[in-house]
């Protein structure tokens, strides 16, 4: 019987930090299955979501925790993806993405997140990024959330919603 893993890891980002990683994953007869690795701030950090059998995971866990002596910080956390699914009912809803972009400042981040918490949508990704204007070199702010909506989301009310917080924030929000 096979079960699943999140290892999460950050490291000075160098060639060959992967490879540790996957020899390590291999070692301990697990299965690379999805990952979302990227360069941050001088590191390099990810998250992989690896299956391997059933009793796998101590050994994972000690032979990943031995690559700290070369820079790596690793944590294994089981998935527990079976009981979870079993527990929460579907519902119905559908996929929305959100584009922003505007002027950098704290706090953007919070505003769209809460605007969704409170109405049960789900952020299934997200990335951002700060960049300088072309002309200006005006920080810039950048982000792509995928999320899931439920069916009974009142569309109007989200959209007046991130409408308030594009207002206030100079930002545009466009949400397909």
């Amino acid at each position: 019987m096979q079960t699943s893993f999140i290892v999460t890891f950050i490291g000075d980002d160098r060639p060959g930090l992967v490879e540790q990683l996957s020899v390590v994953i291999e070692k301990n007869q697990g299965n690379w299955q999805e990952s979302k690795l990227s360069q941050l701030g001088g590191k390099f950090a990810g998250l992989i979501l690896v299956s391997l059998p059933q009793d796998g995971g101590p050994a994972l866990e000690a032979d990943l925790g031995a690559l700290a002596a070369s820079g790596i910080s690793v944590r294994v956390t089981p998935t527990d993806a079976t009981s979870a699914l079993e527990s929460a009912p579907p519902v119905a809803g559908r996929d929305i993405t959100l584009t922003v972009i505007g002027p950098d400042r704290r706090g953007i981040v919070r505003e769209i997140s809460a605007a969704l918490a409170q109405r049960k949508i789900n952020v299934l990704e997200m990335d951002t990024n700060v960049q300088s204007a072309p002309m200006s070199a005006e920080p810039i702010f950048e982000a792509r959330i995928a999320a899931w909506i439920p069916e009974a989301t009142n569309m109007d009310d989200l959209q007046a919603s991130l409408d308030e917080i594009a207002d206030n924030m100079t930002l545009e929000i466009d949400l397909a």
